[in-house]
């Protein structure tokens, strides 16, 4: 619909105007293209055709061999039996995580790379200990991003962490695959290696080109940055006929009948408006809007000071209207209940008018702490809105993730508060006696 509103306007192609779905953690809106390359890793080619929209997990860890739709086919769930997650913590992303509980408990093996004992740290059945970013060496680098930057180690690495290259690297060689997937090259030497593009790339074009040990001791190199010259959208706002989009009519097209041809019931060929799925009822008369937070990168190092500082009592901040506020008794705060169907989660309130009536905001990224983690629906005592959200696609075409949207009753808390284990580390197991 932005693209429609924009196209209407006129807007697309010119500086400044046209629309943008890229405003996240990258920033890209406005950004150029680096004129030389920046390190990269090679990514090889998956063996293994076979995927699905990562916001789907939960079903096809429930129900293997079950079909679904996804962008106009239909595809089936395979049955997994071992999962190996490294870079991220579904339980803070994915929603309803009462459902992904039973979901992850349904693998026969569940080996997580974690640098803290997240929620899925802790329903692994192998936890690798890996390094955070202070104790290994890097290259922070990016294609739109002109600064490129020498990531020094400043501690070594806690206990028996170890960085994911080390640890792949011996899984490969137990494998039988070390000289494949190291090509023969340490941590060390790959730095070394992916610099080398970007240095022949500033030789080539007469600028200074520092060797590898001269920008690792500097720490940083300004890269050049191509002009931006509007890319597609300009040029077929300049020359339509000449320079042709990429769609089946080589114009701004504001319906798809490829897509229309899917007969999906909840995505039309057109953007419209669909009435929502979940609407606010008696048992759960408020909208919760489940955002990003100000105070982390969704839910990285929720454990850090700064995170815990925005807290209040030790809970994630909701925000209500005075006029949702003043009927159910809570106060600037109080420490509240948010539930429904799905689950509940404790959090403290803040009474705001910055809040329509008849909405609570949630951000989300508090680490998930069920009060018994023995029970199938625990109450999350820190303040995580995801065990409320719906585990449904966004639609039938992509299957994507509904975690921001759903309805919830809120009530004040006015039992003994449960403590905050979510930073705390598991219990030692005890040896086994020698029979």
């Amino acid at each position: 619909m932005a693209c429609v509103l924009a196209a209407m306007l006129g807007q697309i192609g010119l500086p400044g105007g046209g629309y943008n779905y890229a405003l996240g953690a990258l920033a890209h809106y406005g950004r150029r293209q680096n004129a030389v390359s920046s390190a990269a890793l090679p990514q090889g080619r998956n063996g293994v055709g076979a995927f699905i929209p990562v916001a789907r997990i939960s079903d096809m860890l429930l129900h293997p061999g079950q079909p679904f739709d996804y962008n106009g086919k239909q595809m089936e769930y395979p049955d997994i039996r071992l999962v190996y997650w490294a870079g991220g913590n579904p339980f803070h992303h994915h929603q309803d995580l009462n459902r992904l509980k039973r979901a992850f408990a349904a693998v026969e093996t569940l080996v997580v790379h974690e640098i803290a004992w997240t929620a899925t740290a802790r329903h692994a059945d192998i936890v690798l200990p890996c390094t955070m970013t202070l104790e290994r060496e890097d290259i922070g680098a990016a294609p739109t991003d002109p600064l490129m930057v020498a990531m020094h180690r400043i501690a070594a690495p806690f206990g028996e962490a170890r960085d994911d290259y080390a640890i792949f690297s011996a899984l490969a060689g137990r494998l039988g695959a070390g000289p494949a997937f190291t090509e023969g090259r340490s941590a060390g030497d790959w730095l070394r290696h992916l610099y080398e593009p970007t240095r022949k790339g500033l030789a080539a074009r007469g600028l200074p080109a520092p060797s590898f040990e001269e920008f690792w001791a500097q720490g940083e190199l300004v890269l050049p940055q191509e002009e931006d010259d509007g890319g597609i959208l300009r040029d077929f706002r300049t020359d339509p006929e000449a320079h042709p989009l990429p769609t089946p009519s080589g114009r701004i097209e504001i319906a798809s009948a490829t897509i229309a041809g899917f007969g999906y019931a909840d995505c039309p060929g057109h953007p419209t408006w669909l009435s929502p799925a979940e609407a606010p009822d008696a048992a759960a008369p408020l909208r919760l809007i489940a955002n990003q937070p100000a105070t982390r990168l969704h839910s990285q190092f929720d454990f850090g000071g700064y995170s815990n500082g925005m807290k209040r009592r030790g809970r994630e901040v909701m925000r209500i209207n005075p006029a949702d506020a003043a009927p159910r008794g809570i106060a600037e705060g109080d420490v509240v209940k948010l539930r429904n169907a799905r689950g509940a989660c404790l959090a403290t309130a803040a009474v705001s008018a910055d809040v329509i009536p008849g909405v609570v905001q949630l951000p989300t990224g508090a680490w998930y702490d069920p009060e018994d983690p023995m029970e199938d629906a625990s109450l999350c005592v820190h303040g995580n809105p995801n065990v409320l959200t719906r585990d449904v696609g966004t639609s039938s075409l992509a299957q994507g993730c509904t975690g921001q949207l759903t309805t919830v009753e809120v009530e004040r808390f006015a039992g003994n508060l449960p403590p905050i284990r979510a930073f705390d580390p598991p219990g030692a197991v005890p040896a086994l006696a020698a029979e």
